[in-house]
């Protein structure tokens, strides 16, 4: 239960965050950054001006996003949770809060080394293309599948 409401609190998070998702990694590539940097208004504006309100416009990566969020949330409050509940609460106040920090660590670090696929691959759509004018980066599970062959 707590898995399935991690996903879906994970999904929902990834609906929301994902346009300024787009415009912050568009501003970040942006190699004219001292020169002329656009506004996070500006720059979402001219998103939606050029390619939209689609995938291929403010809600490019949706999917990669949705990935990294659903299944870092999914794993971490699944495993946090159900890890707590099995753990004996210890009476010491100190020895508690190490208890739940390490359980909270745990649970982090599984779920973020779980979720780094969906995160480079996000990265790579929402960024630039290493061939301007060329869309190498298009959907989620063969972007994953390309670095992994060209990159390991």
């Amino acid at each position: 239960a707590f898995a399935v409401a991690g996903l879906g609190s994970g999904l929902t998070e990834a609906v929301v965050v994902n346009p300024f998702e787009v415009v912050k990694v568009t501003l970040q590539a942006n190699r004219n950054a001292f020169t002329e940097q656009p506004s996070s208004f500006v720059q979402a504006r001219q998103i939606i001006k050029t390619d939209g309100l689609g995938f291929q416009g403010l809600n490019k990566g949706l999917t990669a996003t949705l990935g990294r969020h659903g299944v870092f949330n999914m794993v971490y409050f699944g495993f946090y949770f159900n890890v707590k509940n099995i753990l004996p609460v210890n009476k010491d106040p100190n020895l508690e809060f190490l208890r739940k920090f390490g359980i909270g660590l745990v649970s982090g670090t599984i779920a973020s080394i779980i979720n780094i696929p969906f995160d480079v691959a996000k990265s790579r759509i929402q960024g630039p293309q290493p061939v301007p004018g060329e869309i190498k980066y298009r959907t989620c599970f063969k972007t994953m599948a390309t670095v992994y062959k060209e990159e390991g």
